[in-house]
């Protein structure tokens, strides 16, 4: 049968491959920590009680017909509200477009932004900007980003490509690093798109920022959140942000995303996700306008749950600081956001009681899943190079005790490495 060459030359997502093959193992009696898929088990972090409570009231409510195109009016202006309240953004609740979470969004802004050859710059390591590209026919330029940058692009990368660009996609906290922008870092880039719109003039396209801050809540420490709109006002003009529901509340089966931006752009993409019938489900999203107006579940759910969630990164991250001391080929970069862990393990080259030598990432990968039960992703399946040994260690189904269990087993097998 024949199909598309957008179809044919489609490539399904690394991940949800590794996954399955992990699944599998996992039914068939092997004892496995899988820390791949950025998701969550509900039985180690539930959705809020007031949300959940509010679904089901929702449901017998009778609100099971279409919602309106671009979200329910309460959910906008609840979403509106939040926004400000907790992120310091000023927008009307028509800039807003609600769907069922983040990726029809994605889709959408490449859909509304981009002609087929247009230009899109991102950086690599970073989530599906490269099956996003090849979805709307545009062309992808990726910046290779190291532990040098903390993974994430600078304006000096991004500068070189700017003048043939239509789209700069970014994400911050970045999955899958875990890692965030600085202010002056980001201020630059900002800087950089004003500029190069400044040249072009009101009559050629302008180049676009896409804001990927689905994780922004989820930040730790010292660390903070920057939003380019707060930090140069006149970037209102082109950034569309990408957010929702999914990461900070643990509920990635809710299914409600949202973004906003100008408005004209926010229509257009409104108009795309009306043919492809993308909304969020209307039951959630009557109770996520219920839930995010009672500040004081939200904030409570919150502590609570970064808490958790930086207990584990943390314990991670102090775990391997200790194999790296002991002097084992390991690395990390201190958690700083979402429900990532950046770590490497640097095996190339050693060989396993088995007599088997290391001698790609693809190794590494099995071994450590074979050897230590460790199931984690590596970089390359977020478009870094295939002889990367970075990985993303994903806590959103570990539980509290599996830490220490989990680098126990890895440091086991490390030690049987020669």
């Amino acid at each position: 049968m024949q199909v598309s060459h957008m179809a044919d030359q489609l490539i399904g997502s690394e991940i949800i491959k590794l996954a399955g093959e992990i699944n599998q193992k996992i039914k068939a009696g092997a004892n496995i920590y899988n820390f791949t898929i950025g998701d969550f088990d509900p039985k180690v972090f539930p959705i809020p009680a007031e949300l959940n409570t509010a679904i089901q009231q929702a449901y017998a409510a009778g609100h099971t017909n279409y919602p309106a195109a671009n979200g329910v009016t309460e959910l906008r202006e609840s979403v509106r509200d939040f926004m400000h309240t907790y992120g310091g953004l000023d927008y009307a609740a028509d800039d807003y477009l609600i769907a069922g979470g983040a990726r029809p969004l994605i889709y959408a802004i490449y859909q509304t932004l981009l002609d087929p050859g247009d230009k899109v710059v991102y950086a690599v390591p970073s989530w599906n900007n490269n099956h996003y590209c090849h979805l709307s026919r545009a062309q992808g330029i990726e910046l290779h980003v190291g532990p040098a940058e903390n993974f994430m692009p600078s304006a000096a990368q991004i500068a070189p490509y700017i003048q043939e660009a239509t789209l700069v996609a970014v994400c911050s906290p970045l999955n899958p690093t875990g890692t965030v922008f600085g202010e002056k870092e980001l201020a630059e880039i900002c800087d950089l798109i004003l500029a190069e719109n400044k040249r072009r003039g009101p009559d050629q396209k302008p180049v676009y920022l896409m804001y990927d801050q689905i994780y922004w809540m989820l930040t730790f420490g010292s660390t903070q959140h920057f939003d380019p709109v707060s930090l140069r006002p006149e970037m209102r003009a082109y950034t569309i942000f990408v957010d929702g529901l999914s990461k900070a509340f643990a509920a990635t089966g809710v299914r409600v995303g949202w973004t906003f931006g100008p408005r004209p752009i926010i229509d257009k993409m409104k108009a795309i996700l009306g043919h492809v019938g993308a909304w969020a489900p209307k039951a959630e999203q009557v109770a996520v306008a219920q839930y995010l107006r009672d500040g004081a579940a939200v904030d409570r759910f919150l502590s609570s749950f970064k808490s958790a969630v930086h207990d584990r990164l943390d314990g991670f991250y102090q775990g391997f600081m200790r194999l790296k001391a002991a002097g084992h080929p390991v690395d990390c970069i201190a958690p700083q956001a979402a429900i990532y862990l950046t770590i490497q393990l640097h095996l190339l080259g050693k060989t396993t009681p088995a007599g088997k030598q290391l001698n790609s990432t693809r190794d590494i990968t099995a071994f450590v899943l074979e050897a230590a039960g460790l199931a984690v992703v590596p970089f390359y399946a977020f478009g870094a190079s295939e002889s990367s040994t970075w990985y993303r260690l994903s806590v959103g189904t570990c539980k509290a005790e599996e830490v220490q269990l989990a680098l126990a087993s890895l440091e086991k097998a490390l030690v049987a490495l020669k």
